[in-house]
C-alpha cells in the first residue's frame, strides 16, 4: 500500500520519516510513504489519479482547506474547523480527517501543559484555528490571537464561534506603536503562548521574550525545521517551558497511521526516528 503527504514546499517534511518508521515497527513491509510537491491547483488531478494501492494522505499547507470540496466524506471535527489534514482512501472514496487537533492536545497534555490562564495564538491561518479547538477541548474558554490582518480572520472567528470560545484579536506585533502595543503585554503572564506562524516570522516575540518584555509559563512553537526557532530559544534562555512542533507532527502523524493501517501507532519508535532526524539536520530536538 502506498501514502505520501503533499504540500508546498514539500521538502523540508519529516513525515516520511515518522510514518516509514511506523510501517517498520508495525512489520508492514509491503507499505511506502513518499513526499510529493503538489499545490492548491494540482490537488484536484493528483487525488483523482490515486488508484486502489493507496491508503491515503497526509496534508500540509496549502492544502488543509482547498481539499474540503475535494472529499467525498468528513468527520465533523473537519466541519468545525474548516480543515483536513488527512485523506483516508477506501472503496474509491475520499474520507477527510483532522489529526492537528488531537495531536495538539496530546502533546499539550503529555508536557503537563494544560492551560489555567491567558492563552496568546499568534497567526490565524489553519493551524491556528486547530490550536482553538483543541484549546477548548481542554477546558480554555477565550484565547488572544495576534494577527497581521484582522479582516482574514473571519475563518478563525467562525472556528472560535463553533466551539464555544470568544477569540479577542489583536495586532501581530510588535509595530509601529511598540510602546503602545506592548503596553497591553507587560504586565500578562500568559498561560501559553501557542505560535502557528513561521520561525523567522515570530522573531520579533522571541526578542521580547529575550528581553523580559513577554512573558509565559509554556511555549508551544509549531515549527520543526529548523529547531531551535528563535522563539524557542529565547523561551529556554528565559526558564519557560518549551514544547517544539515535533511533538505535533508526532502525534497527528501516529493518528494517522492509526487511521490509514488500522493498527495502533509505535509512538516511540516514530519519536525515537523523528529526533534522529532532527539532530541529522543540525537541531537539537524539541
Amino acid at each position: 500500500m502506498r501514502a505520501a503527504v503533499l504540500g508546498s514546499p514539500i521538502g523540508h517534511s519529516l513525515s516520511p520519516v515518522l510514518h516509514i518508521a511506523a510501517y517498520a515497527s508495525l512489520g508492514l513491509t509491503g507499505w511506502s510513504y513518499e513526499a510529493i510537491e503538489c499545490d492548491e491547483a494540482g490537488l484536484p488531478a493528483l487525488l483523482a489519479s490515486l488508484g486502489p494501492d493507496w491508503a491515503g494522505l497526509s496534508l500540509t499547507m496549502p492544502l488543509k482547506r482547498a481539499v474540503l470540496p475535494l472529499l467525498d466524506h468528513a468527520e465533523a471535527l473537519v466541519s468545525e474547523v474548516a480543515a483536513a489534514n488527512t485523506v483516508v482512501l477506501a472503496d474509491g472514496t475520499a474520507n477527510g480527517y483532522n489529526t492537528d487537533v488531537p495531536g495538539m492536545v496530546t502533546a499539550l497534555t503529555q508536557a503537563g501543559a494544560a492551560p489555567h490562564g491567558p492563552v496568546l495564538i499568534l497567526g490565524g491561518g489553519a493551524t491556528a484555528c486547530s490550536a482553538v479547538a483543541a484549546l477548548r477541548r481542554m477546558g480554555v474558554q477565550q484565547v488572544t490571537v495576534a494577527v497581521r490582518n484582522a479582516a482574514a480572520a473571519g475563518p478563525l472567528l467562525a472556528v472560535a464561534d463553533r466551539a464555544g470560545l470568544r477569540a479577542e484579536l489583536v495586532a501581530f506585533g510588535p509595530g509601529p506603536q511598540h510602546d503602545d502595543w506592548l503596553a497591553a503585554y507587560r504586565d500578562r503572564v500568559w498561560a501559553l503562548l501557542l505560535s502557528t506562524v513561521p520561525g523567522q516570522a515570530a522573531s520579533g516575540y522571541a526578542e521580547l521574550l529575550a528581553a523580559g518584555q513577554l512573558s509565559a509559563d509554556v511555549v508551544f512553537d509549531v515549527v520543526y525545521d529548523p529547531w531551535p526557532t528563535a522563539l524557542a530559544a529565547a523561551a529556554a534562555t528565559a526558564g519557560f517551558r518549551v514544547i517544539g512542533g515535533l511533538e505535533l507532527l508526532l502525534h497527528q502523524a501516529a493518528e494517522q497511521v492509526r487511521l490509514m493501517t488500522g493498527r495502533p501507532a509505535p509512538v516511540e519508535a516514530m519519536r525515537a526516528a523523528g529526533l534522529a532526524a532532527v539532530a541529522a539536520r543540525g537541531g537539537g530536538g524539541p
